[in-house]
């Protein structure tokens, strides 16, 4: 790969870190906010899952120019932390877990933690997490997927050709030089390869949380 500058494993390591990164926090976030919204009655929960529901159909593309404005307010443009940030906020991972929290923890084990004293946070961490391991496993690799998919959030963000992920490093070198298209289609080939070798590893557990999922 030289005619990258010696810069694409760099890139491959950023896809990593933004990806890996953003799909462990956003996973959390995902089941969090499903299990609040499957297990407590606020006012206005039904117009959270509504505004969640409508984050489903939003082109995410709209949204790219107004974080970019709020990132760079926060001094936060050309970090990690303005890619793996926005990243973290997935509504169909919210929608998962909802599903999943529905499907899979009854109120009856949830009651009888708290009757033994448990706090929500410690039952949320101490029983609804181990209940939802084989879903996080599905959450987790949608933003995974997605993370390391997105082109125009980081295409926007980062500047330092250092911390471009493998997407926008491949296409940034074939726009601004002419590279050998044989070498182009073998960076392509090892920049997925991370992401094959993470499906097979995962595959028994994200096959069980989508089975689990799929009956309530």
């Amino acid at each position: 790969m030289a005619w990258t500058q010696g810069r694409f494993w760099r890139w491959v390591g950023s896809s990593i870190l933004f990806s890996l990164a953003a799909g462990a926090l956003g996973t959390l976030v995902s089941v969090a906010a499903g299990y609040a919204l499957a297990k407590f009655r606020t006012p206005g929960g039904a117009a959270v899952q509504v505004a969640i529901l409508a984050g489903l159909l939003f082109p995410i593309a709209l949204l790219t120019v107004p974080l970019y404005i709020m990132f760079i307010s926060l001094g936060l443009v050309n970090t990690p932390w303005a890619v793996i940030i926005p990243s973290c906020v997935s509504p169909f991972g919210v929608f998962l877990g909802r599903i999943y929290v529905e499907a899979l923890v009854p109120d009856e084990l949830l009651e009888a933690a708290r009757l033994d004293g448990a706090s929500e946070l410690r039952t949320f961490f101490s029983v609804v997490l181990r209940l939802l391991a084989p879903a996080m496993v599905t959450i987790f690799l949608f933003i995974f997927v997605a993370t390391w998919n997105n082109f125009l959030l980081p295409l926007m963000m980062l500047t330092s050709n250092d911390l471009k992920p493998v997407t926008v490093g491949l296409y940034g070198m074939m726009s601004y030089f002419n590279p050998q298209y044989g070498a182009v289609l073998q960076g392509a080939l090892l920049g997925v390869l991370p992401l094959i070798a993470l499906f097979l590893g995962l595959q028994p557990y994200w096959q069980a949380g989508l089975a689990s999922g799929a009956v309530k």
